[in-house]
């Protein structure tokens, strides 16, 4: 009792407990209310109540299937996530420092950005040899372009009086970018991630829908969801949908965690 007292004793957990119970009360007068006025308000009463969920939630605990799910999406959202952050960050300073080079590589980029990254499923598909590769593709450029235009703005925001100061003083190039350009687009480098994560999860969960999970060991929370749809279960449905909430919890959570490590000046407010 006393851990969980001193863990309800901090006000924000106190705060998002609360939301959530009070989400919890809303959604279920919503299932229910079908039931108690016999008028279905908007097909809210379509919508399974919070208890046949849980029973459904406690009903895919057991099946390693379900656990499989959590793994290969996991698996397809770092690896795209990663692999467009080590490429992204590299570029979007590239673009902001060097005019000739985003002189020749902007404009392409910024054709492509506006395109949705759903829009190159059914051409990755085609041209990946594999539906894994598919998948891991359309996630790279879920997170890629994202990161890339943060980046892009965070350094192209620095005040040029700080590099003048540096300059006037010895700086050489190499301390201006380490010293000065970095460190004032790490808010901008975390605040992409954070944003391409959530976009990566949208994206793998569409592609594994569509794709039809990539592999046969492990479909995917996607194709969990598109399985518990075909199937008729209305509670899996959500079930699943509640995972990827939990696991874009666990993502966006970690990216902060990390960014509280590298800067910590952000921990005073």
């Amino acid at each position: 009792m006393s851990a969980v007292g001193n863990f309800l004793k901090n006000t924000t957990t106190r705060r998002g407990v609360g939301a959530i119970v009070c989400f919890v009360i809303i959604w279920h007068i919503g299932a229910m209310i079908d039931d108690w006025t016999g008028v279905d308000v908007l097909g809210i009463g379509l919508v399974p109540p919070p208890g046949d969920v849980f029973a459904a939630f406690l009903g895919v605990i057991p099946k390693v299937g379900y656990w499989m799910s959590w793994v290969s999406s996991f698996s397809r959202v770092l690896a795209g996530f990663l692999v467009a952050m080590i490429i992204g960050i590299p570029f979007g300073l590239l673009l902001a420092v060097n005019r000739y080079f985003r002189g020749v590589f902007f404009p392409p980029f910024e054709i492509l950005r506006p395109i949705p990254p759903l829009a190159w499923v059914p051409a990755s598909l085609i041209f990946w040899p594999t539906n894994e590769m598919s998948i891991a593709f359309v996630t790279f450029l879920g997170a890629f372009f994202t990161i890339v235009i943060n980046v892009l703005g965070g350094a192209r925001s620095i005040d040029i009086s700080y590099l003048r100061a540096a300059q006037s003083m010895g700086a050489s190039q190499m301390d201006l970018f380490w010293k000065i350009v970095l460190p004032g687009t790490l808010p901008s480098i975390f605040t992409g991630a954070a944003v391409g994560m959530g976009i990566t999860w949208e994206v793998v969960l569409a592609a594994e829908m569509i794709s039809g999970g990539g592999t046969q060991g492990g479909g995917g929370l996607g194709f969990f969801i598109w399985n518990s749809y075909m199937g008729g279960s209305l509670e899996q449905i959500v079930v699943g949908m509640i995972s990827i909430g939990i696991a874009g919890y666990i993502c966006s959570s970690t990216i902060r965690k990390i960014g509280y490590f590298f800067m910590p000046w952000r921990r005073l407010f």
